[in-house]
Parts: C-alpha cells; structure tokens; sequence
C-alpha cells in the first residue's frame, strides 16, 4: 500500500532525520550508492530500483544488454496502452571524484544548514531520477489514471559509453516494444531564473592524429619530423578553436551549444630526450552543434592533416554522426507542454551528450529538462551539490509536467 503523498514508507523503512522531507531522504539515500566508475556498483541501484517498484506497486523489468549492464524499466500503464508511450530516462552511473578536492564525502550526501546536498550524481542526475519517481508516487496516491502508458527507465554506463547503455538498448527488441513517442532525459543547471530546456545537442567527435616523421639523433636538424607535423596540426585545431571562443556570445553565438569547442587531451611518442621519434600523435574532444554540416566539417579535418605533412593520418575514437543529410538531428519545438509549469524557459542545444542522442537517432522527440534554478553548474564537478528545495520543486513540476505529456491526444497515425 502506498503512503500517504511521500508519507513515511519512502525508501524502503529507512530511518529519516527529524523533519526531512522523505523525498530529499530518499534522494540522499540514492546518493549513497557507490555507482561511480571506474567499478560502479550496478547491484547496489537495482537492488534500490527493485524496492522503489514494489513500493509503487508498478512492474520492473531488467534486460541486460551486456554482461553485466543491465537496463531497468519500471513501468505505469496508461488507459489506453495501444498509443506510443512516454518515456523517463534517467542515468544510474557517475562519474569519478577527486574526493581532495571536496568538503565532504562525495557520496555521504552531506545536507549543510543551508538545505545544500553535496554528492556525486546530485546535479548529474540522480536528482532527476528521484523526481520521475516521486512525482509519479504523487499522482498514484491521487487517484490519477493516465492515458499514455509512462516508462521510467533507467540505464547504465551513460557516462563512459562503450556501447553498454542506451546506444546498445536502442537497436534491442525489448526497446521496440516499448512504442516510444516522446522522451524526457536530463539537462543542466541554471544559476538564474530560468530553466533549460534542451532540444538537441552537439555531436561528440575524439580524435587521434597520427604523425609519422624521419627518425634520428637528438643532436642533428633532421627534415620531415614528426614533431613539425604534429605542431602544424595542433595549430590548425587550436587557430580554429580560437575562432570559434571569438564567436561566443556575439550576435549570432549566445551559447556554448552553439559553436563548436575543441580541447587537446592528449600527446603521445617519443621514447627518450636524444632519440627524435618517429611517431608522434594528438588527441582532441570536439564538440559540434547541429547546425554544422559535418561532411564539410570532416573535409576541413582532412585538409589540416594534408596540409600537415606526408602522412599525416586521423582516426575517431568516437564520431557521433547522427544526422539527417548532413545536419544533426534536432526534436522539433512544442513548449506548449510546459506551459502548466508556469515558468520562464530558456531554449538550448545541450553543449554536451547525453543518451538523448541515442533516442533521437532512432525517429522518438526528446528533450533535455532538469528542473534546477538557481543552481551553479557542477555537473562532473568537485563539491557538486542540489539544494533540496530545489529537488522537492522539481518534484512538483515533474508532477504536472507528466501528466501533460501522457495526455496528448492520439495522433493521426495513431487513431
């Protein structure tokens, strides 16, 4: 049986400090849970996922989409199941902490007198995943019945990639089944008024330039090295990257999801001070809006390495090229949605890459919200925090926000 609103039941029967909200206590709790990589601790959130379900009284179901990840699906069936369907997603996995570096233990979920939670996962995005869970134990205590069938899922390894998470899940049969139409993944902080919202992103290229040269003593001038080669490549990456900080914030630049950043990540060759090697290679994270052609984009790359020296070759560690033509995919923009929340919303491609990309590569619209104002940006950051009024807001807009989306009329090609 369900609890009265977030009534003392949340979380499993754990103990909760005096006059805590039970919702920031179960956000605290999930928290708690040591699922940061390098060895996340998966068992521990399906464990948790698995009491969250029984709690709400919903189905779960776990597929693993390789050894060892596993995605959770706990899912609210709608009046009419035969219309696509809404989908929550959410992360399970965070990144690692330099715990120096941080006031507190990063996953003791340390509430300071200001209301402020510090964790790993507070911003990115174990706070969205307890508000998709709160707001739908809200509307469940209220007697609400949905038209649309609503699936909170949940994934793992977001954060590394490596084809274990959604990128995998996507292409899984067990995914078509679901019959998505509209997604709800995360977004980022906003340290004023507004929320943001998220309609696309920029696509993530890493890149490794090889540079092979003529070997030989440290001691001589010796032509064609790869160091020269390596330099003239750096140069037309960060020339570039130079420009592209120039047009940020200018007439048509206003955010960072619209231009592309480069960053140099690593150098690699040589093998001691009096040896000139005869290889050397560079790696870069380029981040490219949506409105780049990226064919043109990669002929420039091309061109760079020509114009470089013989030789001079690139290879992607990861192309994100999810495109229609030669433009990245974008979810169309309908905010009269968000219209019950009663909020100032402002319109973003996310400078980032979430699993949002993966879905909308597939054909399903999906949006990037995480309800948080006046909050500093510390998604992968030292001292990440949420303030819990904050959190328990996000509650409240998910519990209007999710009822909006699961009664949309049924489209044509759905009737």
């Amino acid at each position: 049986m369900l609890p009265d609103k977030d009534g003392p039941g949340v979380g499993g029967g754990q103990s909760y400090p005096e006059g805590e909200d039970p919702s920031v206590s179960l956000f605290r709790d999930y928290l708690r849970l040591k699922t940061v990589h390098p060895d996340p601790d998966y068992d521990a959130a399906l464990q948790f996922l698995d009491r969250i379900a029984e709690e709400l009284g919903l189905p779960i179901k776990k597929i693993e989409v390789c050894p060892g990840r596993v995605v959770t699906i706990v899912t609210w069936e709608g009046m009419n199941p035969a219309l696509k369907s809404i989908l929550l997603n959410s992360h399970t996995d965070v990144v690692p902490v330099f715990q120096e570096q941080w006031k507190y233990d990063a996953f003791s979920a340390f509430k300071d007198a200001e209301g402020n939670i510090y964790a790993r996962g507070s911003q990115d995005m174990k706070c969205v995943t307890i508000q998709y869970i709160q707001a739908v134990r809200r509307l469940k205590v209220a007697g609400q019945k949905l038209m649309r069938t609503v699936h909170l899922m949940f994934v793992p390894d977001e954060e590394v990639g490596g084809h274990k998470g959604m990128e995998t899940f996507v292409k899984h049969p067990e995914f078509q089944k679901l019959n998505i139409g509209f997604a709800l993944d995360e977004g980022l902080a906003n340290p004023g008024e507004a929320f943001t919202v998220f309609y696309g992103e920029r696509n993530p290229w890493w890149i490794t330039v090889h540079c092979p040269g003529s070997p030989g003593h440290g001691s001589r001038f010796v032509e064609n090295t790869a160091a020269e080669k390596l330099r003239h490549v750096i140069n037309s990456f960060l020339d570039f990257r130079e420009k592209e900080k120039h047009r940020l914030n200018t007439s048509e630049c206003f955010t960072l999801g619209d231009v592309t950043t480069v960053n140099m990540t690593m150098v690699k060759g040589g093998v001691a001070y009096n040896v000139i090697p005869a290889e050397m290679d560079v790696s870069f994270d380029l981040r490219i809006p949506p409105t780049v052609n990226l064919q043109e984009f990669e002929s420039q790359i091309k061109q760079w390495c020509k114009e470089a020296g013989d030789d001079v070759t690139y290879q992607f560690a990861q192309v994100s090229a999810l495109t229609v033509g030669t433009e990245s995919i974008q979810t169309p923009l309908n905010f009269s949605l968000f219209v019950s929340l009663n909020i100032t919303l402002e319109k973003e491609i996310f400078p980032a890459a979430t699993d949002s990309r993966f879905i909308r590569a597939i054909g399903v619209p999906a949006i990037g919200f995480s309800p948080m104002n006046r909050t500093p940006i510390l998604l992968h950051d030292h001292n990440e925090y949420l303030n819990e009024q904050v959190f328990l807001k996000g509650i409240s807009m998910y519990e209007r926000l999710i009822p909006a989306l699961a009664s949309v009329a049924a489209f044509p090609d759905e009737a």
